[in-house]
């Protein structure tokens, strides 16, 4: 009779893969069970936010996940903006479009590095670092920060573009897009890296759709969801992009879509250059203490580069939220998808599935 042992994957370990601890009962290296603890990083955001005035609680969202911080200070802002009968510019909004596909842009080229040093790819790591550190740079000169922005601000944005900083992003694009054939060659054609993924973490396309995972998990399956096409906003709804689909289901599939994902990225980052209008940047805001948000509840979504994000809000005519609630996908893809899916699966593929699905830990305790 086999006997089980168990370990814990993480939280020693840095990224996704690290904050979030898995136990994994073991028949030789093959899971037969898993369990997912979480808690080792911050959280308890929403409880957070609500004992702080709306005006404060916006530099709180964008720790809910380091990674991609911006589609929380842009559901916060509009969800704000929807309680307070708040209407932005044209301009900021534009602005808006910008910082959250500069933000796709990078975490994609993170979740590269990531998958690439789960593999064992040295060179992947190193690049895509490198490469996102040029989009970093970026962030610091538009809201002086590179990971955490404060920048997507209820009204508006913080502050304008620094002079000339669209022809700075151009040139970005053109370096990123003139480099993005290189990593296929390198990882995603490469013969060495489908044998890791393809067939591992496989997601059945009705279960994907019963269970509403969300982001390239579902877009792997062949289904074309993205909140941006299917519930436009800001001015999304004026761009021209493709929704990326694979039908593959599996680890590589969901690699292969976020791959498609970047070259949309700098297609819609391209048309923000061409078409930012001039105005205003922020509307007038009712002076701190005396803002107030009127009873009412609202929800709102972006498509964040892990998938659908959603704020519900309610105000009760006061300066503070009564109720905040933050929808992540981390919240279905960590539990109602990756407990089951690493049964069966080998202990050296837990990291390489993990990050296929995009896993932020603090959305889950939030």
């Amino acid at each position: 009779m086999n006997e089980t042992i168990k370990i814990f994957h993480g939280p020693q370990h840095p990224g996704v893969t690290g904050n979030m601890s898995m136990e994994l009962d073991l028949d030789g290296e093959t899971i037969v069970k898993a369990t997912t603890h979480v808690g080792y990083l911050h959280r308890g955001f929403e409880k957070l936010i609500e004992r702080r005035t709306a005006i404060q609680a916006f530099t709180i969202v964008c720790r809910i996940c380091v990674p991609e911080p911006d589609p929380n200070e842009e559901n916060f802002a509009r969800g704000v903006e929807e309680l307070a009968g708040l209407t932005i510019s044209e301009r900021a909004k534009y602005i808006r479009v910008m910082v959250l596909e500069m933000a796709r842009l990078q975490a994609h080229y993170l979740w590269m590095a990531g998958q690439g040093g789960s593999i064992g790819h040295e060179v992947v790591p190193q690049w895509a670092v490198g490469e996102r550190d040029f989009i970093l740079d970026l962030f610091e000169q538009l809201t002086g920060g590179r990971v955490y922005h404060m920048y997507i601000y209820p009204g508006g944005v913080k502050r304008d573009l620094p002079d000339g900083f669209l022809d700075r992003l151009r040139d970005l694009l053109d370096t990123l897009e003139r480099r993005l054939p290189e990593y296929d060659r390198i990882f995603f054609d490469n013969a060495g890296v489908k044998k890791r993924l393809q067939n591992v973490g496989v997601v059945k396309r009705d279960e994907a759709i019963a269970n509403g995972y969300t982001g390239p998990v579902i877009r792997a399956c062949g289904i074309q969801r993205d909140v941006r096409r299917d519930s436009p906003y800001l001015v999304y709804d004026q761009l021209e992009f493709d929704v990326p689909t694979q039908t593959g289901c599996d680890a590589y599939a969901r690699a292969l879509v976020r791959r498609a994902e970047m070259d949309q990225s700098i297609r819609i980052l391209r048309q923000i250059i061409d078409r930012m209008p001039a105005g205003e940047i922020q509307c007038k805001l009712p002076k701190h203490r005396k803002f107030k948000l009127p009873k009412g509840e609202t929800f709102v979504q972006t498509e964040s580069a892990r998938g659908a994000y959603g704020f519900y809000m309610a105000g009760d005519d006061s300066e503070y939220l009564r109720r905040l609630q933050v929808r992540g996908p981390s919240i279905v893809h960590a539990y109602t998808l990756l407990e089951p899916l690493l049964v069966g699966a080998q202990l050296s593929d837990v990291a390489l599935i993990m990050n296929s699905l995009g896993i932020c830990p603090p959305e889950i305790e939030r």
